[in-house]
């Protein structure tokens, strides 16, 4: 019988809001018309996947740009002895390491015929060019001065990476901090150029072996240990992805920024962040 009730509905409650006329509303917040118009489509015809291709990319970047927030916060509760602060940013930055490395998941989805038809009118377009992904690497400690090239015709993003080339990393600041609370820190390391890149100092080792030998008695210390070590093997994921992405999609064909693609991102694997924390490993019950 009809009654005039829709059945399958929810009914909304009087007290929901809905005039809008002169309130903050979702999108208003969000700023969802800017959000939602940033994807242009070059291909033409338009091309299906590319919008793939874009929102991937553009949602990569909103993470990097949370990921720098974390970080940056982590280094200023470090610099003021606020472990317990600065691992709350860390574990929110593995959670966003998380859902980034899924992501790659969704554009492997793209087959090497789709993106055939639209990579040309990438140009010379790539994410080597990321300033802000280059810049979480930098605040993770593998700088490299020679980047700033990359980024010396957008200011905005130059000074980005300049900051994060230029300021002590995540490590440094933990080294710091473990000096502050007397543990034998070189000083040449805490003296260091943080202009460089971090380089495998094996004096640190027994250092963090006294550590991991009477982890009760160090526990701050050892928990932030295993945290940077959480750190870098969630990044060495999301460049193996990243890797077998590529690979699956192109092949060994030369990257669209003129790196040679497959080879160059493998050699990436090599890098590491915190290499004495894995030293350690080989030491811990020898």
């Amino acid at each position: 019988m009809d009654d005039g009730v829709e059945r399958n509905t929810r009914t909304i409650e009087d007290t929901v809001v809905t005039d809008f006329e002169d309130r903050m509303s979702y999108g208003g917040y969000l700023e969802l018309h800017t959000l939602l118009s940033a994807q242009h489509p070059l291909s033409s015809p338009e091309h299906h996947d590319e919008l793939l291709f874009i929102v991937q990319h553009q949602t990569t970047e909103l993470w990097l740009k949370l990921i720098l927030h974390e970080l940056a916060a982590a280094c200023a509760h470090l610099r003021d002895d606020e472990l317990a602060q600065a691992l709350k940013c860390v574990a929110r930055v593995k959670h966003i390491q998380k859902t980034i490395t899924d992501q790659w998941s969704v554009l492997a989805t793209l087959t090497p015929a789709e993106y055939a038809e639209f990579r040309g009118i990438l140009g010379n377009a790539s994410g080597f060019q990321s300033a802000q992904y280059r810049a979480v690497e930098f605040m993770l400690g593998n700088k490299h001065a020679g980047m700033l090239r990359v980024f010396a015709a957008d200011p905005d993003s130059l000074a980005l990476v300049r900051t994060a080339l230029e300021a002590p990393s995540l490590y440094d600041e933990f080294l710091r901090l473990l000096a502050r609370k007397g543990y034998a820190i070189p000083a040449g390391v805490l003296e260091r150029d943080v202009t460089k890149a971090w380089e495998f100092t094996p004096e640190l080792v027994p250092v963090f072996a006294g550590i991991y030998a009477d982890t009760a008695a160090h526990w701050g210390a050892y928990e932030t240990c295993e945290e940077l070590v959480d750190l870098e093997d969630n990044f060495q994921l999301w460049r193996f992805r990243h890797l077998k992405t590529v690979e699956r999609i192109i092949g060994y064909k030369r990257g669209t920024g003129g790196s040679s693609g497959v080879s160059f991102l493998k050699r990436a694997l090599d890098l590491t962040f915190f290499p004495e924390l894995y030293a350690v490993r080989t030491e811990i019950g020898a």
